[in-house]
């Protein structure tokens, strides 16, 4: 296989498949201190837990990105893994703030953090630029905004029509790790249900990571859904229920009763800090 892989912005061509590793393996090799990770799903298939095996190698100084930071980057913000948040919508889904993210942006707790908000249509945009390894995406959106005082977005006028646009740099993270429901053995992965930005954010990214609940003899083709090559892969990880809380659509279920403690169990640090001890700390990826 040829795969097209990014060194800054030269391009070079290299033989490469997605390898068949352990979840701890896969984070050790491809996850450093400082690196800008993007950690993408949408609404299901959020990858918690390549999100913890993170906290369990004690990543530090990362830079997140993510369309909508939900849990897991919650999680990650309080457990100080996180210098910088690069996000459209923060929130718990459904039931309100963020308490560990709002913690560390009016407290500074456990440390600062750095923001860089976007529009949902902003970040998918700047995934799809750097997908295409364009330098920027041009959009409608962002105008009469208080946001544009605030964030990283300018404006330029179309050639042809003369129109003002918003233009927003490319997103290329040094790593993307998604979750996806299959792979087969020469690690092509498939995933379906509610659309997201994963083929993007993997196909923007130097290096990803794709955890999935099984390993399947031949991926079946299914209405909607994405197949995400081996070539363009790194990694493959078996992560049986690697999403909960969140869920896999056509196998596991939403946990919607722990989205709900979530807000009790992250408005107070120490019983913050004893639940991740308990539950993601103490815990051993599965093999």
């Amino acid at each position: 296989m040829i795969r097209c892989a990014r060194d800054d912005s030269v391009f070079t061509l290299r033989t490469a498949v997605a390898r068949l590793l352990h979840l701890s393996d896969a984070v050790a090799e491809l996850v450093r201190d400082g690196d800008s990770v993007a950690l993408e799903g949408f609404t299901h298939l959020i990858p918690f837990a390549a999100g913890h095996e993170l906290l369990r190698q004690g990543r530090r100084d990362l830079e997140l990105i993510r369309m909508t930071p939900d849990l897991l980057y919650d999680q990650l913000i309080g457990m100080g893994a996180a210098r910088r948040l690069v996000f459209s919508y923060g929130g718990n889904p459904g039931v309100g703030s963020l308490h560990r993210f709002r913690d560390a942006i009016e407290h500074d707790w456990p440390h600062p953090i750095e923001i860089e908000e976007h529009s949902h249509a902003g970040m998918a945009n700047r995934y799809a630029a750097g997908a295409a390894d364009l330098p920027f995406a041009v959009l409608r959106g962002y105008a009469g905004t208080d946001l544009v005082a605030h964030t990283n977005v300018r404006f330029v006028d179309c050639p042809f029509t003369g129109e003002r646009l918003a233009a927003v740099a490319a997103l290329r993270p040094d790593v993307a790790i998604v979750h996806a429901q299959e792979a087969d053995g020469d690690g092509n992965v498939q995933l379906w249900g509610i659309p997201g930005v994963q083929k993007e954010a993997v196909l923007a990214a130097r290096r990803s990571l794709v955890t999935v609940e099984r390993i399947v003899e031949r991926l079946l083709p299914r209405p909607g859904a994405v197949v995400l090559p081996g070539w363009v892969l790194d990694a493959v990880a078996v992560a049986p229920g690697g999403s909960q809380p969140s869920y896999s659509e056509g196998i596991t279920r939403r946990d919607n009763a722990f989205y709900r403690d979530w807000d009790e169990i992250s408005r107070d640090r120490q019983r913050f800090s004893a639940w991740m001890q308990e539950h993601v700390l103490g815990k051993v990826a599965a093999r």
